[in-house]
């Protein structure tokens, strides 16, 4: 989203309005604006939006790239973080017992990323008592 633009000694940094009104709306319609971001995060980036065309303070640019990351973090997507963490090395897992077990045709479930993906739905839906 930053792009340091060298001129000189100085650096300028651009950071285009638009691209901060749509991060926010997208960090808005996910929940994740009030969630994540403090009062004063907020308000940096609400007066930038209103009064900024163009970024060229460094210092200003450096907070905003903090909340930027802030929000980007926060607006990943948790259906794919879950399949990374947890639904592909499950799916390994369960494969390599089933063939232990003598299911042979269970070698193709460590690759098969749909049975990645529900093992990791699964997860999602399971009550925090019940997880490890």
């Amino acid at each position: 989203m930053f792009k340091a633009v060298s001129i000189g000694d100085a650096s300028r940094f651009l950071v285009r309005k638009e691209k901060l009104l749509k991060l926010k709306s997208r960090a808005l319609r996910r929940g994740v604006w009030f969630r994540v971001l403090s009062a004063i995060d907020r308000a940096l980036v609400n007066l930038t939006i209103r009064v900024v065309d163009e970024i060229r303070s460094v210092r200003l640019a450096e907070k905003l790239c903090l909340v930027v990351e802030k929000l980007e973090n926060a607006l990943k997507n948790k259906i794919l973080h879950v399949l990374k963490t947890v639904g592909i090395p499950l799916a390994r897992k369960l494969s390599f017992l089933a063939q232990k077990w003598g299911n042979a045709s269970a070698r193709k479930w460590a690759s098969e990323i749909s049975f990645a993906k529900f093992l990791a739905i699964i997860h999602l839906n399971n009550p925090p008592l019940f997880k490890p």
